[in-house]
């Protein structure tokens, strides 16, 4: 790898490390709060909904900024769509009760992490991505749970949350394992 090369690559791994944090934040409190208030629709429960989405937006912007013209900023164009969709579904879907919203999110977290999935395998040599693939699998799977079992008796908007836990978690495994990348080691 030539010195500007490596240097690009440093300097991405340093920003998707910071990233990975802020979302590990964001995702943490956020499902904190959706506990607390995910049992039916309301207007913070509703708020929460719609935000998660968008802030899924703001962090792929910011990650597709810093990682240029590669084939992962491509992607992460594509995954800004499907989470804009997203948020806007989830605005509809609310309107019709939670069932709607579990099968919403469930296709986003299907779409969006086959997308995850795909980004973190074009970023291996970066480090630290097999959190991201994992997370990108498992997001593949726990989607088509929630649009399966959107019609069962008693779901609630909560059962998003443990959802976010666990992507937040893998957020942060993937910030301590870019660690070394942002260090240029």
């Amino acid at each position: 790898m030539t010195t500007a090369a490596a240097s690009s690559s440093t300097g991405n791994a340093s920003v998707l490390r910071y990233l990975y944090f802020v979302r590990f934040g964001f995702a943490i409190v956020w499902a904190a709060l959706m506990f607390a208030v995910g049992s039916g629709v309301g207007p913070v429960s509703v708020t929460l909904i719609v935000l998660y989405p968008l802030f899924d937006v703001a962090a792929a912007i910011v990650d597709a900024r810093s990682s240029g013209a590669s084939g992962s900023a491509r992607l992460l164009y594509v995954n800004i769509a499907i989470s804009s969709l997203a948020a806007i579904g989830l605005i509809v879907a609310l309107t019709s009760g939670i069932p709607a919203v579990l099968r919403v999110w469930g296709v986003w977290a299907v779409v969006a992490g086959i997308v995850q999935l795909v980004v973190a395998l074009t970023r291996r040599k970066l480090g630290g991505q097999w959190a991201m693939i994992a997370s990108g699998g498992i997001s593949v799977l726990a989607g088509t749970s929630f649009f399966v079992q959107a019609a069962a008796d008693g779901q609630t908007l909560g059962r998003v949350a443990g959802y976010a836990v666990l992507g937040g978690i893998f957020f942060l495994v993937s910030a301590l394992r870019l660690g070394r990348a942002a260090k240029g080691n």
